[in-house]
């Protein structure tokens, strides 16, 4: 018992917390840090391992929006908000699934199911662009047949309800919604970044930390916050699969806001993670 006590203490002081300024000019790293992924790499188009990343993007995105869409459906159809679950089972719906479907398909594509979050690791050299397209394209897919499914099952309930579809609702403006869906995003990108982090991993070994969890935690959080807002979208995806399965004038109105603010986001996110949490090299050794 001593030593797992002594393993702990060393764990927890093995890596200083007071590092000079540029941390990763440091030629000597107590971590692995995968490679850069290369822009363009053909040869992973003839692994079946890459067609089954995209698979599980899409599988994943399907249940997402079948469960998540059927959340919403079942508040707007309650008689009032204390007869369902209301917002902040709206919001557990979509944190819970996230955190279930990530811890599912990490192993398999990453888990990303969602565009934005493709778009962001991308950024960060995370992948390749031919894999950033292919999952971006069976993340569509996966929404609009998740949607779809939603629609079969009560098609007239389905239009009058709204479908589960992101708009900008009454009292605010479209910036309002760009800036809601560019921060929502942010924190949701920039959660990803830091609990898959290996640097982090490595310097907070002693600390078990399940990347799921926070990552559902935020999209639960960002949904409390924006669900007034815009209906919460910060994932291109799953706005899509719905606006084609309603597809309705005002639900394409504002349809630009739900790609170009968690683009943003996720960018912003990305830039941020890179170069201020990972500290650019500035700094050589003397």
């Amino acid at each position: 018992m001593e030593g797992k006590e002594e393993d702990v203490k060393l764990g927890a002081n093995k890596y200083s917390e007071r590092q000079p300024i540029g941390t990763s000019a440091q030629t000597d790293k107590d971590y692995k840090e995968p490679p850069p992924a290369p822009l363009f790499e053909s040869g992973e188009l003839r692994s079946w391992s890459f067609w089954r990343a995209g698979i599980a993007e899409f599988v994943a995105t399907f249940l997402f929006l079948y469960i998540t869409v059927l959340t919403v459906m079942g508040v707007k159809r309650a008689p009032s908000k204390c007869a369902s679950v209301g917002i902040q089972g709206i919001a557990w719906a979509f944190g819970g699934m996230i955190f279930a479907l990530v811890y599912c398909t990490a192993g398999i594509s990453g888990g990303h199911i969602n565009p934005a979050v493709t778009f962001g690791l991308f950024l960060g050299r995370k992948l390749s662009l031919s894999r950033a397209i292919f999952y971006i394209v069976m993340q569509c897919l996966g929404a609009i047949c998740g949607a779809g499914v939603v629609k079969g099952f009560q098609p007239s309930r389905y239009e009058v309800l709204g479908g589960g579809a992101n708009v900008v609702n009454h009292g605010y403006t479209k910036g309002d919604g760009l800036g809601a869906e560019i921060v929502g995003t942010f924190v949701l990108v920039y959660t990803v970044f830091s609990a898959t982090d290996a640097k982090r991993n490595a310097r907070d070994s002693h600390v078990p930390i399940l990347a799921p969890l926070p990552i559902g935690f935020a999209v639960f959080l960002v949904h409390l916050a924006t669900i007034p807002i815009t209906g919460t979208g910060i994932n291109p995806a799953r706005s899509l699969g719905a606006a084609i399965i309603y597809n309705r004038d005002h639900a394409w109105d504002d349809h630009w806001i739900f790609w170009v603010g968690p683009f943003i986001g996720a960018a912003l996110a990305a830039l941020y993670h890179q170069i201020v949490i990972r500290a650019i090299p500035f700094k050589a050794r003397a």
